[in-house]
């Protein structure tokens, strides 16, 4: 897959906050409602109006959110606007990714998981150890790489799909995501987030869509 190709799969996501798929309160006790409360409202709140105030009156102002990471990425001028769109479009993925009742891969999904990993428990493992992993601020991903399942990490706003890489899941290790519930124990929100929240039913709809 060409790195300039936006993932069309994924849908046209508008310069505006999304509300959470599920209520505040529906992934306790692994991450509080007051975690999502201030992470969705105050936080992913900011990106979006920051980018408001970054495109007023410039070409980009009615451009997607995946448009606008295209476009801005790896240009120096336009680290603002590539920082806070992507960081945007990360959380809304992040929110899809997470649910109070996780289910099970598809039977699509599960035979790419026993391909590459060997298992679900052994996809899980390999997800935290490289999200906890990450220095600083970032994303722990489960990738489609060249039509091969792979973990792998961004910093800061980085996202997989301006290397060419189709975002399946995604788990957020910035100190805002896990840091109330948590403090300094990254390790630990991994592991419960990922044991017990990740969406698969999201992830598998997302291969399906390749």
């Amino acid at each position: 897959m060409a790195t300039s190709v936006v993932p069309a799969f994924l849908g046209s996501s508008p310069q505006t906050l999304p509300p959470l798929p599920w209520a505040e309160n529906a992934l306790e006790p692994t991450i509080s409602a007051r975690t999502i409360g201030i992470h969705h409202g105050k936080h992913h709140r900011a990106y979006f109006d920051n980018l408001h105030k970054l495109l007023a009156g410039t070409p980009l102002e009615q451009a997607s959110l995946e448009q606008i990471i295209m476009q801005s990425h790896d240009q120096p001028a336009l680290a603002d606007v590539f920082n806070n769109a992507a960081q945007a479009w990360n959380h809304n993925f992040y929110w899809n990714s997470l649910s109070p009742a996780p289910g099970a891969p598809s039977e699509k999904l599960q035979a790419a998981i026993a391909r590459k990993f060997g298992s679900v428990d052994a996809l899980a493992k390999a997800l935290v150890a490289t999200s906890a992993s990450q220095f600083g601020s970032g994303w722990g991903w489960l990738v489609l790489d060249r039509g091969e399942l792979a973990v792998v990490k961004t910093s800061n706003a980085e996202t997989p799909f301006t290397r060419g890489l189709v975002p399946l899941l995604t788990v957020d290790v910035w100190e805002h995501a896990y840091y109330l519930d948590y403090q300094n124990r990254r390790p630990d929100y991994l592991v419960a987030t990922v044991s017990r929240h990740l969406n698969w039913a999201f992830a598998s709809a997302n291969l399906d869509r390749v």
